[in-house]
């Protein structure tokens, strides 16, 4: 089984910034993209940033140019920092993970979330 084990949210005045991070353990073999993505509520889960194994980044509009992406694969750890924080960014905010298990099969797994708050 795969974990993943997210922290950093919390609440910022608009402005401000955050950090979030996404750790991956259990029985992996190798880390393929890695993602963040968020839910306000009442509204749908949407994609904000993903980051391939090689580097490719990839951001939505609404969060280009104030978030940035990275990953660490010797920690298996994928950060989402964010800066210029709106209160439009109110949301949880999920990690997602895909892969390759030890034993050979795929997997493709979710983070249990973690609260940002933007607000004065």
């Amino acid at each position: 089984q795969v974990q993943l084990v997210e922290s950093g949210g919390g609440l910022v005045q608009p402005g401000g910034s955050l950090r979030l991070s996404c750790a991956a353990s259990g029985s992996i073999f190798s880390i393929n993209a890695m993602g963040w993505y968020r839910q306000a509520p009442g509204k749908e889960r949407e994609w904000v940033a993903s980051i391939s194994s090689g580097g490719t980044i990839a951001y939505a509009d609404s969060v280009k140019g104030r978030f940035t992406i990275s990953r660490d694969n010797a920690k298996r750890t994928v950060y989402l920092q964010m800066n210029s924080l709106k209160p439009e960014d109110t949301a949880g905010y999920y990690c997602n993970v895909k892969g390759t298990a030890s034993w050979g099969r795929s997997f493709d797994s979710w983070g249990q979330g973690t609260q940002v708050t933007v607000s004065s």
